[in-house]
């Protein structure tokens, strides 16, 4: 009679939002038992790269695929998004093979992010996938500016809006003051026209309150 040890190796990838927790040896979870058959335990043990735990500029001096896929990931720009894929272009010059297999990762990756909105035709190579992305940068930065300047429209009616209030009723109460910061332009309109004729705060928002 005989026993053996096995032992396996293996590497883990993790992009999870929190940080890894669990351990990375099945023996780990296993009670200690005594004497000498703790020795033959079972044991599964894999290295862990967590993305958590490294910080763009360390993962950006790593210069190595598994590196750039967790920038990637990571990513917060545009620009930043086309400096990876350029590094992905230099480095997998001759790697045909891993460039179409980069590029519908990235194709489906960027296509998931809400915040960029981006629908890309089928592609098979990085090159094209930049140009594209190249192609789309002054229609996201025109998009952006329209947003901003929407979004600073917006605010300066609600201050118009609490001003005419508060010179008409005095102090606004809290109900009605969240009510107006989270509305859209289009009640925001509404409410003012109501407010310079109204004879009651109660009236204006009776509608929506």
């Amino acid at each position: 009679m005989f026993t053996v040890e096995f032992k396996v190796d293996t590497i883990r990838l993790y992009n999870g939002s929190l940080r890894w927790t669990a351990v990375t040896d099945i023996a780990d979870l296993i009670p200690v038992v005594p004497g000498l058959v703790e020795h033959f335990k079972p044991r599964l043990k894999y290295l862990l790269i967590d993305e958590n735990a490294y910080s763009d500029t360390e993962l950006a001096s790593l210069n190595n695929l598994v590196a750039a896929v967790f920038r990637f990931e990571q990513a917060d720009s545009i620009a930043t998004i086309e400096g990876l894929i350029s590094l992905l272009i230099d480095w997998l010059d001759d790697r045909p093979d891993l460039r179409r297999m980069f590029s519908l990762w990235i194709r489906a990756t960027l296509m998931r992010k809400q915040n960029y909105g981006i629908l890309l035709p089928q592609v098979d190579d990085l090159q094209e996938i930049k140009v594209m992305l190249a192609d789309r940068l002054e229609q996201w930065a025109l998009a952006y500016i329209a947003e901003g300047e929407l979004k600073g429209e917006l605010k300066g009616e609600m201050l118009a809006l609490q001003r005419l209030l508060s010179k008409r009723f005095g102090n606004i109460p809290t109900e009605i003051t969240c009510l107006i910061s989270s509305a859209p332009v289009e009640s925001i309109e509404r409410w003012f026209d109501l407010a310079i004729d109204a004879q009651q705060l109660s009236g204006i928002f009776k509608d929506d309150l």
